[in-house]
């Protein structure tokens, strides 16, 4: 029996045993009446779709995000590859297994990334805007550095956050030079660091920092009303005049584009406008990334979900 095979190396017939995670846990029902658990193993190079067959417990969606010693199968499933699993139990005080081999982290230097958006933020050259930033940023320093960006489709990793932030103020701070005539560097620089601060509360995070489901208020109210709501409370501790803050809320508030995308409201100033096509294209881009990172050349994917086509990698 093989140990520790990385999801990105199985291939079908294979017997192995290794540590995993096990995310999104369902338990269910099949046609004839047997409990199964339908669940996706994860490691740092991938995740697998897994059952296990005759199951009724003691696992449950609580245990999702947690470490996993794994014994089982791999097999072929209409055309895709599926892990069933014969034995599994909780990683335990004494086992050995490498966590950096198991959770996906964005591919950047933390500690390099949070000193550009530092050295960013102290750019901004309204004094309101900064504060307000600064302040943000130092009350949720911890999270910011190690939480992704979504649950799923995109920088869905640890760190994505701070990836996903980095890339947009990058891109808003070469686009407010290039549009300077109509664009307020300060407040589209604001926007971009501020827009998704409310995905720390959104999400349900395991010990690993993986996101594992949505919580009561990311259902209820979501991440673009907590965000706002946010720097609507730091704008008033700190003095902030009425205008500057409403459009600071509504640049978060407008980041989707569109009602149909999430949109609280639509964006009716250039800023806003401006925002919400950086953060489109930064989301898009790491979806191709992360598509044709597991494409041979000259090949199409399945199908992609959040931009609802294949893409296609070129020679």
């Amino acid at each position: 029996m093989e140990q520790n095979i990385r999801i990105a190396d199985m291939v079908p017939g294979q017997q192995l045993q290794g540590f995993y995670i096990l995310k999104d846990i369902r338990c269910k029902t099949s046609s004839n009446g047997s409990p199964f658990l339908s669940a996706r193993i994860q490691d740092a190079t991938g995740e697998l779709d897994s059952k296990i067959w005759n199951y009724s417990g003691p696992l449950t969606g609580e245990d999702s995000g947690k470490v996993m010693l794994i014994r089982g199968e791999v097999t072929e499933y209409n055309g895709s590859l599926q892990f069933i699993i014969h034995r599994i139990r909780p990683a335990q005080e004494g086992d050995h297994y490498d966590i950096a081999e198991l959770v996906p982290s964005a591919p950047i230097d933390a500690g390099s990334a949070l000193n550009e958006v530092r050295e960013i933020l102290a750019s901004i050259e309204d004094g309101e805007y900064r504060s307000l930033c600064q302040t943000m940023l130092e009350r949720h320093l911890d999270s910011f550095l190690t939480i992704p960006a979504a649950k799923s489709v995109h920088h869905a990793f640890r760190s994505g956050l701070l990836m996903h932030t980095l890339n947009m103020l990058r891109a808003a701070d070469f686009l407010a030079g290039l549009y300077r005539e109509v664009i307020d560097r300060s407040l589209l620089l604001a926007g971009a660091f501020l827009h998704d601060f409310g995905k720390e509360r959104e999400m349900v995070r395991s010990e690993l920092g993986l996101v594992t489901d949505y919580s009561a208020p990311g259902l209820l109210l979501g991440h673009l009303y907590m965000g706002a709501q946010e720097v609507s409370e730091i704008a008033h501790e700190q003095g902030m005049a009425e205008e500057k803050t409403m459009l600071l809320q509504h640049l978060i508030l407008s980041h989707h584009g569109q009602p149909e995308y999430g949109a609280a409201v639509e964006p009716q100033c250039a800023e806003s406008e401006l925002l919400s096509i950086i953060d489109l294209m930064d989301s898009r881009m790491e979806i191709y990334a992360e598509a044709v990172s597991e494409l041979t050349p000259g090949s199409f994917s399945g199908k992609l979900f959040a931009l609802g086509k294949a893409v296609y990698r070129h020679r």
